[in-house]
């Protein structure tokens, strides 16, 4: 493929998602992301487009909403890794909130298998994902329908979230920012999603490496609520994103990293179990502030795991992200 014919298939892209990473251009165009980074310099150049962390953006700052479709074929093997690892925060007999999204999607269909489970939404894709998990009770938001991603949004569901008191929230965005948190680019979305923040003791975001930096119009969910992040490893060269992870992390939030198998890790008999994917364990070193902790804690992806489920002893609420540019 030429130069010109693959430039203008990145910027259709960017134009049709608002926001593409790197390794999804390069993954479409079949080529190196050294070279997709080339193309992208250049079409900036042009101001066709802006860089962002380890992506491309629509020029102007703010990323837009992409629609469904669109969403739904964007960093998919990201969204995989980030829904298994997420899937083991939820133990039996919990009742949680699971907001609209793509990601969060991912994530309804591996807790299926949760026994005594609870699950409020506003979406009507996560609720399809559960709809016949015979152990799993789901509640329904009211609302008005908002087809672009298949959520109830509005006053009736927010007024009835009103009263609900939840362990934990798994929410998803348009983008996830040390300064302002988690944004999207609907207003309405927004504000339901501030309701089911309301509703849960823990904020749990999932965002894959091309949210991480991006900045959209409404705050959803504000740094110092969210509990944890749960994101995949972004690539080597994405100094951007590490730096964005180190940023959150000093700010109090947990971070556990989605990756494949390694030496020290695997699928053990409870993955096979549950049908949740192989973890990698990341280790997160440095100063902590604890809540209600009698002392300090080494949190992994695995421990984080065991943390939620009760066995880690007590709440960590800073960490020190490992130096992720050079894996």
């Amino acid at each position: 493929m030429f130069a010109a014919e693959r430039r203008q298939l990145i910027l259709e892209m960017v134009r049709a998602n608002g926001a593409v990473s790197l390794r999804e251009l390069a993954r479409v165009v079949q080529t190196s992301e050294v070279t997709v980074r080339r193309d992208v310099r250049a079409l900036e150049a042009e101001g066709l487009l802006d860089r962002r962390h380890g992506g491309a953006v629509l020029p102007g700052g703010f990323t837009r909403e992409s629609g469904f479709p669109q969403k739904s074929l964007s960093a998919t093997a990201e969204k995989t890794a980030i829904a298994d690892l997420a899937a083991g925060l939820v133990g039996e007999g919990e009742a949680i909130v699971v907001g609209a999204g793509t990601t969060t999607q991912e994530l309804a269909r591996r807790l299926a298998r949760v026994p005594g489970l609870t699950v409020v939404t506003n979406s009507l894709l996560v609720a399809q994902a559960l709809a016949h998990a015979n152990r799993v009770e789901v509640v329904m938001t009211g609302g008005t329908l908002r087809g672009s991603n298949y959520a109830l949004v509005g006053s009736g569901a927010e007024q009835s979230l009103q009263g609900l008191r939840v362990s934990r929230a798994f929410l998803s965005g348009s983008g996830l920012t040390a300064e302002r948190g988690l944004s999207t680019s609907n207003m309405l979305s927004a504000s339901v999603d501030r309701a089911l923040v309301q509703a849960a003791a823990e904020v749990v975001v999932l965002a894959d490496h091309s949210k991480l930096g991006a900045d959209t119009m409404f705050q959803t969910v504000p740094t110092d609520v969210i509990t944890r992040l749960v994101t995949d490893e972004p690539p080597a060269h994405d100094d951007r994103a590490a730096t964005e992870l180190q940023a959150l992390a000093d700010q109090g939030v947990q971070i556990a990293v989605a990756g494949g198998p390694t030496p020290s890790s695997g699928v053990g008999p409870d993955d096979a179990h549950t049908g949740r994917g192989p973890r990698r364990e990341v280790p997160l070193p440095g100063p902590r502030r604890t809540r209600g902790g009698a002392g300090p804690t080494r949190f992994t992806a695995a421990g984080l795991e065991r943390d939620a489920l009760g066995g880690g002893g007590g709440m960590e609420r800073s960490a020190r992200v490992a130096d992720l540019r050079r894996r």
